[in-house]
């Protein structure tokens, strides 16, 4: 099968999924998206055109412009938790199909369609709200354990993506380091965390990071030593 786009997905802010929050995880299929930098995390938000990210303190920005899981990956959960998952379920921007987004190197690129180039940054990492729209009672634990996060993607072309658009990966660099092995590292693999900042591999954002927290841990186990 080819890999392809299966769907593209937008999200309006909401209330109703924690507490009176609003949030634009929940995210609905429709006919195209236009994908553009939308500047730093804190500042932009969506990368995606009329897509709602209402915590930009942790969500959007340049390094989370874009969010794609697999179409397989939503079947694999649909099988394990008996929830129907449709496309959009996991608030993401694009659901591929014929297309292993988890096995990505961080720093690969993408094309989309004719024009559209994104680079894939980071893992997502699952948090309160994500576990109160999926409603499966220990969702975060087994999401985690499961390790295959989607990935969160830069926006370095911007333009249209629409449902059944081709995806290449054009450019992967040599690091070998994949998405899941950053969810690994950010959620408490401390060796696995020390070898990928050592690494250089990841966008100094998130390189800043995931060395802080390690830094913290280090910290941590050097004062109980």
């Amino acid at each position: 099968m080819a890999a392809r786009v299966l769907s593209v997905n937008l999200g309006e802010a909401r209330t109703g999924i924690l507490k009176s929050r609003r949030t634009g995880i929940d995210k609905r299929p429709v006919d195209t998206i236009h994908v553009t930098d939308p500047g730093p995390k804190g500042v932009g938000g969506s990368g995606v055109e009329g897509d709602a990210v209402v915590n930009t303190k942790h969500h959007g920005g340049t390094t989370q412009a874009v969010y794609a899981v697999a179409r397989e990956e939503l079947d694999w959960w649909a099988m394990d938790t008996g929830k129907e998952l449709g496309p959009g379920a996991f608030g993401e921007n694009v659901t591929t199909t014929g297309f292993d987004v988890d096995a990505a190197v961080i720093g690969e690129q993408w094309r989309i369609g004719g024009s559209v180039v994104l680079s894939v940054t980071a893992p997502r990492v699952p948090c309160a709200t994500f576990a109160a729209h999926m409603q499966v009672p220990g969702w975060v634990k087994a999401f985690t354990r499961r390790g295959r996060t989607g990935a969160y993607l830069a926006v370095l072309q911007p333009g249209t993506v629409r449902p059944d658009d081709t995806i290449e990966v054009t450019w992967r660099p040599g690091h070998g380091i994949t998405v899941p092995m950053v969810f690994r590292a950010w959620m408490g693999d401390r060796d696995l965390a020390r070898a990928i900042v050592d690494s250089g591999a990841l966008l100094p954002q998130e390189h800043e990071e995931l060395e802080a927290k390690l830094a913290k841990w280090e910290g941590a186990e050097s004062r109980t030593s």
